[in-house]
């Protein structure tokens, strides 16, 4: 699969996890307009992607191809928190 494919697939599968799981009270659908890859890799003929979207709930979505079986995974994620941790000073890690 080429990797503009697979990315134009990423978009596709996170709209339509989207849409078919967000509040029905929340009177919104997202288009592949509303979603943006955030990170990408092709080696060899597997692919794998970051993709997240323009709507505000804190979800990011991890998508794999799998080049040797055809075989697409899918992984939705929820940011809990984000916490700074100042390491000026220490040794380094």
């Amino acid at each position: 699969m080429s990797n503009d494919k697979f990315l134009n697939l990423c978009k596709q599968k996170v709209v339509e996890y989207f849409n078919s799981r967000v509040d029905k009270t929340d009177n919104k659908k997202i288009t592949e307009d509303d979603v943006f890859i955030v990170w990408s890799c092709k080696v060899l003929q597997n692919n794998k992607a970051l993709v997240s979207t323009t709507v505000s709930e804190g979800m990011y979505y991890e998508i794999t191809y799998n080049g040797d079986k055809n075989e697409l995974y899918f992984d939705a994620y929820k940011k809990w928190e984000n916490i700074k941790f100042d390491v000026e000073g220490q040794d380094e890690i």
